[in-house]
């Protein structure tokens, strides 16, 4: 069982609700901030961010009481540790099929022993070189989130054995490339099936399980009612897309 909590994002009295963050720029996470969202997602996979931006979008976050958790654009060591040195409280890992590759993702967020992480206390995740050595390596060990992200049937089959790992802490169905995979779509009972097996796989370990719901937070509600941990609706640019779509399409029907 983990006891990592991601700066307190599983502790919450209520079930964590996030976003994605996809616009290269601070203003939606504050505005995200504000709308009383618990946690975003700097999302290095599908939007065109570079580091430097995920670190100012992760400060940003931070500072005003929003846990940064970031999706990686693959699963190089070297990428995760730049961002857990920026100072982010969970890494969210795509495509991870296996329980080899989850434990390679988790020994990278991991500093020794218990994974391969290199000590850069000098970062913002060690304010700077301010933050005494023994707390940068226990927030490091004992508070970032680990989380693979499960987009495929080998993958939600090896659910059980990721989970069973200590540097594991969550794990997050892709049901759009997990459906796709099937050739099936996210709401086909099959898909629904395997999603379920997800869930009891991630309480059977004692440990957590996410998903994402676009826009619908009635369809995120019934899943946590089915017991789904922690969910993400929407994300920055949809939200601005859907808003401007809505005006100019209330304006035309009101003049015409």
């Amino acid at each position: 069982m983990s006891g990592r909590t991601g700066g307190g994002l599983f502790t919450r009295p209520h079930t964590p609700v996030g976003t994605w963050l996809k616009i290269a720029s601070t203003e939606p996470a504050e505005v995200m901030a504000f709308a009383g969202f618990d946690f975003v997602v700097v999302d290095l996979e599908h939007a065109p961010l570079d580091l430097v931006t995920a670190y100012r979008l992760i400060n940003t976050a931070a500072a005003l009481g929003v846990t940064p958790i970031v999706r990686v654009p693959d699963k190089t060591p070297s990428t995760i540790q730049k961002i857990l040195d920026a100072g982010a409280m969970g890494i969210l890992v795509p495509h991870v099929d296996t329980v080899e590759e989850a434990a390679a993702v988790g020994r990278a967020c991991r500093f020794p022993p218990h994974g391969g992480r290199g000590a850069g206390g000098t970062s913002r995740a060690g304010a700077w070189g301010l933050r005494a050595t023994s707390e940068y390596l226990a927030t490091g060990n004992d508070d970032v989130l680990c989380i693979p992200q499960l987009e495929s049937v080998e993958a939600i089959k090896a659910a059980p054995e990721m989970l069973a790992l200590d540097a594991v802490d969550a794990v997050f169905v892709g049901a759009a490339d997990l459906s796709m995979s099937m050739g099936s779509t996210p709401a086909a009972p099959d898909v629904l099936d395997l999603i379920a097996s997800a869930i009891a796989a991630a309480h059977d370990a004692g440990k957590k399980c996410g998903l994402a719901f676009g826009g619908v937070p009635d369809k995120a509600a019934q899943a946590v009612r089915d017991g789904c941990d922690f969910v993400l609706l929407s994300n920055d640019t949809t939200m601005l897309a859907e808003a401007a779509r809505g005006l100019v399409t209330a304006f035309r029907e009101a003049v015409s």
